[in-house]
């Protein structure tokens, strides 16, 4: 869990911000639907399928694709 944490520290804040929301907001805190995700960044900040893209290099997210359609489900791997 240490190095889970320490990576965290290295996000920016708009890719904490949507692995918060996947947390927060998504079925059991693992998964959440893109349109969701989309509609609770919204008002934060654009360019959710770019982050998204990044968390998955990253290998924090998984989605089918490199960039999550509007139907992708959304997972955290944590």
């Amino acid at each position: 869990m240490q190095d889970n944490q320490n990576n965290h520290e290295n996000l920016s804040v708009e890719e904490n911000f949507i692995l918060k929301a996947i947390k927060e907001s998504g079925e059991n805190g693992k998964s959440i639907s893109y349109k969701k995700l989309q509609d609770i960044c919204a008002d934060e900040f654009e360019g959710v399928r770019l982050i998204l893209k990044k968390l998955k290099g990253k290998n924090l997210v998984d989605f089918d694709g490199m960039i999550p359609g509007f139907s992708s489900v959304i997972m955290l791997k944590e």
